[in-house]
Order: C-alpha cells, then sequence, then structure tokens
C-alpha cells in the first residue's frame, strides 16, 4: 500500500533518529534529552501544538485534521525509557551511557511514532485530531499514570487511545493482539523475617531466620498450586534473599526476600496479597520469629477494549495481511493506565530473530520500521476517516 512505499523511503532517516537515541539512553523520568529531540521534530514536521513536561518529561504533539478539526480524537502512545543494562551489543551505535541501553526497543517506538508523525503532519489525511503521546519512565516509574494526572486525557479530549510494541521472535513487521486482559499487574513485595541471631554452633539458642525464610519461599508457591483456581494466571517469584551477615558461623537477626506477583484479574491479584501475607506471618509465628511484610501494588492488568482492538487488528491486515491472535503476557506494561481512562488497544510488531527484551544483546531491528509507522497511520486515517 502507499503508506509502507512512503516509509520505506523514510528508512533511512528514520532509521538515524533511532540510532541516535538507541546511543544516549536515558532512564525512568530522566528522559530531557530524549524528550527535547522530540519535541524539537515534531516543531520541525509543523504539528500544530507541542507541548512538553507532561508527566514531568512526556511530550505531547498535536497534529489537525484537513477540515473537521473538532471531531474525534486518538492519542498514539510510544515509550521513550532505556533500561539500567550494560549494553553488550557491540554495535557502533551502542549506548553511550554505562550502565544504561534501549534493552527494551523504545527507542524503535519513538522513531516509528516521529516517523508516522512527520507524515501525518505533510499529509493530513484524516479529519478530528491525533494526539501524539511520547511517554517516560515505562519501565517501572508510571510514566503513563503520570502523563494522566497531569490530564492529558481531558486536555486534549482523547476519545480512544493506541500502543504498540516490539516482539523478539515474531516475523519482522508482522502484527498480533488480542481482545481483554493482554498483559499482567505487576505487584512487588519486600518480607523483613526478623529472630534471635547467634553463632552457628548454637542455633538452639537462636531464632534461625534463615530456616525461617527458607520455609516461606517453598510455601509462596502455594498460592499458586493451591489457593489460585488452577485455570487463572498468577506467577508468585522470590527473587532476592539477603541476609544481614555475610559470615560463615554466624545466624542473622533478620533476612528481607523481594519478589513480585503477576496477575491477570483483579480477584486473583487480591487473593494473592492476602494469602502472601498471612504465609509469611504464620510460617514466621511458627518458628518463633516475626514477619514484615510490604505488599506494593505495581501496574494495574493492561486490558484490551473489545471494539478498538478489532480496529487496531483490521489496520494491521491491512499493513501485513494477517493479524495473529497474541498470548497472554505476564509481564507488565504501564499503558495498562492510559487503557483506564480511555477505551484503546495494544498491538505487538514483529522484530524478527533477536535476543529477548531486556537482554544486553537485544536490538531493535529497524527493518520493523516500515510496519510500526504505517500501522500508526492506518490507525490515524482509519479512525478518523474524512468527510465525504
Amino acid at each position: 500500500m502507499p503508506v509502507v512505499n512512503r516509509f520505506a523511503e523514510l528508512l533511512p532517516e528514520i532509521t538515524e533518529w533511532r540510532r541516535d537515541i538507541h546511543q544516549h539512553p536515558e532512564i525512568l523520568f530522566e528522559t530531557h534529552r530524549t524528550s527535547k529531540v522530540v519535541s524539537d521534530k515534531l516543531t520541525s514536521f509543523g504539528c500544530d501544538e507541542v507541548v512538553t513536561g507532561i508527566g514531568r518529561t512526556g511530550v505531547v504533539g498535536v497534529i489537525n485534521g484537513k477540515t473537521d478539526t473538532k471531531g474525534r480524537v486518538i492519542g498514539l502512545r510510544a515509550d521513550m525509557d532505556a533500561l539500567p543494562i550494560f549494553e553488550a551489543t557491540g554495535l557502533e551505535y551502542a549506548s553511550k551511557t554505562p550502565g544504561a541501553m534501549h534493552a527494551c526497543g523504545h527507542d524503535g517506538h519513538t522513531a516509528m511514532l516521529l516517523g508516522a508523525a512527520k507524515y501525518l503532519a505533510e499529509t493530513r489525511n484524516f479529519d478530528g485530531k491525533v494526539v501524539l503521546i511520547f511517554q517516560p519512565a515505562e519501565e517501572g516509574g508510571g510514566g503513563g499514570r503520570e502523563m494522566c494526572e497531569d490530564g492529558m486525557m481531558d486536555r486534549w479530549g482523547i476519545d480512544e487511545v493506541y500502543g504498540m510494541h516490539n516482539w523478539p521472535g515474531k516475523p519482522t513487521g508482522s502484527f498480533s493482539i488480542r481482545s481483554g486482559a493482554f498483559f499482567a499487574a505487576t505487584d512487588t513485595f519486600e518480607i523483613t523475617v526478623t529472630g534471635k541471631g547467634g553463632h552457628a554452633a548454637k542455633p538452639n539458642e537462636s531464632i534461625d531466620t534463615t530456616v525461617i525464610a527458607s520455609q516461606m519461599v517453598l510455601a509462596l508457591q502455594t498460592i499458586a498450586s493451591r489457593n489460585a483456581d488452577p485455570i487463572m494466571q498468577i506467577v508468585v517469584s522470590v527473587t532476592s534473599f539477603e541476609t544481614e551477615s555475610k559470615a560463615f558461623n554466624v545466624i542473622p537477626e533478620t533476612v528481607t526476600l523481594r519478589g513480585t506477583v503477576r496477575t491477570l484479574d483483579e480477584d486473583t491479584r487480591g487473593l494473592a496479597e492476602e494469602r502472601l501475607k498471612s504465609i509469611c506471618d504464620h510460617t514466621a509465628k511458627a518458628f518463633g520469629g516475626n514477619a514484615d511484610v510490604n505488599f506494593m501494588r505495581g501496574y494495574p492488568v493492561m486490558v484490551n477494549t473489545e471494539i478498538e482492538t478489532e480496529y487496531a487488528a483490521a489496520a494491521a491486515r491491512k499493513i501485513s495481511g494477517a493479524c495473529d491472535e497474541a498470548p497472554l503476557v505476564m509481564g507488565g506494561e504501564d499503558f495498562a493506565y492510559l487503557l483506564e481512562e480511555r477505551p484503546g488497544a495494544y498491538i505487538l510488531v514483529g522484530n524478527g530473530d533477536t535476543a529477548m527484551v531486556h537482554h544486553p544483546e537485544y536490538n531493535f531491528n529497524d527493518e520493523a520500521i516500515p510496519a510500526g509507522c504505517s500501522w500508526w497511520v492506518e490507525m490515524a486515517e482509519s479512525r478518523l476517516p474524512l468527510a465525504d
């Protein structure tokens, strides 16, 4: 289709933008350089409005349609932040910031939405308004929530909102999506186990926190295996076991456990929180110790609305000829906050045979850019059609 052809022409330019962003990764809300790059480009494209500082360092650009600028408004969102990972790709455009890299492809998401913005500002082959949302702090900071709390949805009158993420292992430029719950709620916990420290040669004079905490690690797995409905998805992972002592002959006074709980519905989420607290409390007391549990709710379940999912899938089919049913994902995604505010959908675009996201050897596949840009444009033009 013509849009794909146009982005094939723009590919070298958009690739250059992407690789520049890749070289200068910024974490969480510290996307100052990236935000300026984005806002400068949106201004140069001729966007009708460019606003910075939404959700601290977020950027919003507005493109008015050809005729009826008071019609519907759709939001298109890309994330901008990187991860605290040391890059191991060896690329000539690898990160110049030690300990930070674009290991999730947000550089590609940003570049693709910029490419779509350039095209939409030139052609304006739609009525209404397109609101371009460039979000910081997707990787754990809740940047989407903060942009919503800054009034983004009401300020620009957004009716629907759409997002996209690259997906390694799927053919480059292919698409997949699912309606309903898609990405999991991601909650974290920290458990401090307190007993009575002492000498390793006299455990009878101590309350051994390592034994208590070890029992907890095993017992917490029963939340998934014995408490939750077997057909409901839940993952409980203890990822850190830390004692206050590094000595070989000391029974520590305290042990700290940390981890995550991932669920796909609110009932299971509430059950997991209640059982985690109860298991830890009773296990500690059974051995004479105490447990202080801090359960921290994170991103909510990301839920694609049914009608908007079909709109997104139809656009994908127009671009690539097909749109597969995506699997459930137990990772979190803070686009969930935008979907709590407005109907919309989140789609996956294939990144080809690359390392998985969050891996130090991951790299966004620039060959996916034409498909991703074209999908953004098709969403705008199909949801905001010109009047006959």
